[in-house]
């Protein structure tokens, strides 16, 4: 028989509820019965004792929160009678011993990638336009209606076509409700036939609002993630439209490319409309230069790389509260997999690691990375508290409502996307990952700019798991969906690729789920799977201003 209700920790206080739970119905868990004091829904927790005023509440083997007022066995917690709480941190002793998952099956796989003279390898192979300024937006917008229906990117108008029917009904005084479904479409092989550059996987155009206007120190880590796109591996070339006079100097940028790839020999093409003059000769230009890098760029073919040439993002968004649970132990897992393979993974969402830093910091093959850690995040909570919000303001409206009632209840699930394994290295934004392993990179809790970020510092694949259900995507690396729940991808099968429901319906477990996983994530890497990102054109692109963002 499923069970109904899930003890995460032995040392925790509190009870998962794995269904809709009644009120004053019994409930038995590893030879224990609890009697719930009032309904409780699914991914919600009820306290395993009384609790009065201040007594701590434990997750996840760690401290989560108190209660604000007294608890009576076998109820709900919630914002109303609890308030968040953390343990402090501080540098302890290292321990990196980890159970390491059995790889063998691996030894030999590899992934048809796109092989970079640096030496790194790619899952795709698209080219960039990129502006130093949002000043050159508009001519971003210009190149793109010039270029990508006539290079055969141009996917299918599905919603201009239901326009188009609406528009039709109403000249012909009929009722708009009558067309009740979005014609579906997909991109076919007379679209794929079209391509004019049948290796590069499209043209993508980082449009943003930053590069001027703001302190320098922003035009800096703008020109550093710019900087990490260009060099990905998965992007062959770029061509940069530069207005003259902003923060964020040309020189500035190719300074910040050379600190990450000094030798790089990618096609690069940088054009400054205030030495050019008019906009038809800056686009001609800008025309003529991005198809002889288009030219370039369509000799790369796909070839066998080791999987330990896979640098994997870990992300959230959307979470609930069996993400802690179901999805992101299971990425966890993978994490592990892929570490034991020689691979690379990248933890992120500072905010959301709240409450696991001992951990974290515990884990770092170093004092240096341990003491590393430690300050950012220090410096972290302490400019959220000078402008006036804290880490305990990070859970949004859909988390609460969905169990994620503090911050701390969120991060101790969020941080299990980063599995077991030893921490290689501390990142601060936006800098690139180097070192083998887990790192960790310091980004915002909002699931975008840290998605960008991470795809900044090197991931070629992102695993984003998500309990409520969120579109988000990236213009270069296939972002990789999972709900935290059966019930979710079923609703949404448009936007989420694949389904660890299964773990707390007790069909599997995590460590299958995590195997499973690697498996998806192989075939995406080697161009075999288009994830549901890809296809829906999601392509998100939010560089952090260094000011306080939750």
């Amino acid at each position: 028989m499923k069970k109904s209700v899930l003890k995460v920790h032995p040392a925790d206080n509190v009870i998962v509820a794995l269904r809709d739970l009644a009120k004053d119905e019994t409930v038995e868990l590893n030879g224990r019965t609890y009697k719930i004091t009032e309904p409780i829904a699914a991914k919600h927790k009820f306290t395993e004792e009384a609790l009065q005023p201040g007594d701590p509440i434990t997750m996840y083997g760690v401290l989560v929160g108190k209660a604000s007022e007294p608890i009576p066995a076998g109820a709900r917690i919630a914002t109303t009678n609890v308030k968040h709480a953390s343990s402090d941190f501080k540098l302890g002793a290292r321990k990196t011993g980890w159970h390491v998952p059995d790889v063998s099956k691996y030894a030999n796989r590899t992934f048809m990638g796109y092989h970079r003279s640096d030496g790194s390898v790619g899952t795709a192979n698209y080219w960039l336009v990129i502006p130093m300024v949002f000043c050159e937006n508009r001519n971003l917008e210009v190149l793109r209606e010039a270029l990508v229906e006539e290079l055969g990117y141009a996917r299918p108008r599905k919603y201009q076509q239901f326009a188009r029917q609406l528009k039709q009904l109403q000249l012909a005084g009929s009722g708009v409700n009558e067309i009740l479904e979005v014609p579906y479409s997909e991109v076919d092989e007379e679209t794929q036939a079209k391509r004019v550059f049948k290796n590069v996987d499209g043209v993508k155009f980082l449009m943003h609002s930053m590069g001027c206007g703001g302190i320098r120190q922003d035009a800096q880590a703008l020109c550093g993630l710019l900087a990490g796109y260009i060099t990905h591996p998965n992007v062959a070339g770029a061509t940069i439209l530069s207005l003259g006079c902003q923060n964020a100097q040309v020189s500035m940028l190719t300074e910040e490319i050379n600190k990450r790839s000094p030798n790089m020999d990618k096609p690069l093409y940088i054009l400054e409309q205030q030495k050019i003059g008019t906009e038809p000769e800056m686009m001609a230009q800008a025309i003529r230069q991005t198809f002889a890098g288009l030219m370039q760029a369509d000799k790369h073919t796909r070839q066998p790389a080791p999987l330990s040439k896979l640098c994997i993002g870990l992300e959230c968004g959307g979470s609930d509260g069996f993400s802690g649970i179901s999805a992101n132990p299971a990425i966890g897992y993978t994490s592990d997999l892929l570490v034991a393979i020689g691979g690379t993974v990248i933890l992120s969402e500072f905010p959301e690691l709240c409450g696991v830093e001992q951990e974290l910091s515990d884990r770092c093959v170093d004092e240096s990375s341990a003491i590393r850690f430690i300050e950012i995040m220090r410096t972290y909570a302490r400019r959220a508290e000078e402008s006036g919000s804290g880490f305990d303001m990070n859970p949004s409206p859909g988390n609460i409502k969905d169990g994620l009632i503090t911050d701390a209840i969120k991060s101790s699930g969020a941080a299990k996307k980063g599995g077991t394994s030893p921490v290689t290295d501390v990142l601060d934004y936006p800098e690139k990952v180097s070192t083998p392993g887990l790192n960790l990179l310091c980004t915002p809790g909002n699931d975008v700019e840290s998605t960008t970020a991470e795809v900044g510092s090197g991931a070629t694949v992102v695993l984003f798991t998500t309990g409520l259900g969120t579109p988000t995507g990236n213009p270069i690396a296939p972002v990789v969906k999972l709900s935290s729940n059966t019930k979710l991808y079923n609703k949404m099968r448009d936007i989420i690729d694949i389904n660890t429901g299964s773990i707390i319906e007790g069909d599997e477990t995590i460590e299958q789920a995590g195997e499973r996983i690697l498996e998806y994530v192989i075939e995406v890497a080697s161009g075999n799977i288009q994830v549901s990102a890809v296809r829906n054109e999601q392509n998100d692109f939010i560089p952090w201003k260094r000011g306080v963002s939750l």
